[in-house]
């Protein structure tokens, strides 16, 4: 199983916009992945209710992760989204 741990970039973590943009970015990867924080129980990052339920705070540590074969990059592109708090994924890692 790959994964990646990241600090959130959001100042108000991942609540409602960023949580959706979030959402949006995990969906549209194409691989089942999920998001948890450092210490919790993973949730689908394709879940918007999952994801607010996380309550992850601005700076606080969480856990993407995937066992799909061909995750690594879509791992890297939610992981980059995440910590830099960014408004839409990138196109490039």
């Amino acid at each position: 199983m790959a994964e990646r741990r990241v600090n959130v970039g959001w100042a108000e973590g991942l609540h409602a916009r960023p949580a959706s943009i979030f959402v949006r970015a995990a969906t549209a990867s194409g691989v089942p992945v999920t998001i948890a924080k450092a210490d919790g129980n993973p949730v689908n990052a394709a879940s918007m209710l999952a994801v607010l339920g996380l309550g992850a705070t601005g700076g606080e540590e969480v856990v993407l992760a995937s066992d799909a074969d061909d995750a690594e990059v879509a791992l890297d592109r939610l992981a980059k989204l995440v910590a830099e708090g960014l408004e839409e994924l990138p196109e490039t890692v």
